[in-house]
């Protein structure tokens, strides 16, 4: 198992600014339903084949971090370059 974790800036105050965003980063990024989230009050629960995950807000900073099993441990580079380019575009809009 391996772990992952990804920090982004953010001028952003808020869950509330940025849950629209990510929402719809992820959707564009993971199509057809294979990653799934859920929110519980400010933070959010990623799950896929292989992977659980959390996003949040800690002092103008997303911390995003992740475990991944096979078969979503394989695809490490391109789940890691996704999540990303999402938290990235999610804190710059």
């Amino acid at each position: 198992m391996s772990s992952v974790t990804i920090i982004v800036e953010t001028l952003k105050r808020s869950m509330e600014e940025l849950r629209p965003l990510l929402d719809a980063g992820l959707k564009a990024a993971f199509p057809g339903g294979m990653l799934k989230w859920r929110w519980d009050g400010e933070v959010m629960h990623l799950h896929g084949p292989g992977a659980t995950g959390t996003i949040r807000l800690e002092e103008a900073r997303l911390v995003g971090e992740a475990r991944l099993a096979p078969p979503a441990s394989l695809m490490r580079p391109v789940i890691e370059q996704k999540i990303t380019q999402v938290m990235r575009s999610a804190a710059a809009a």
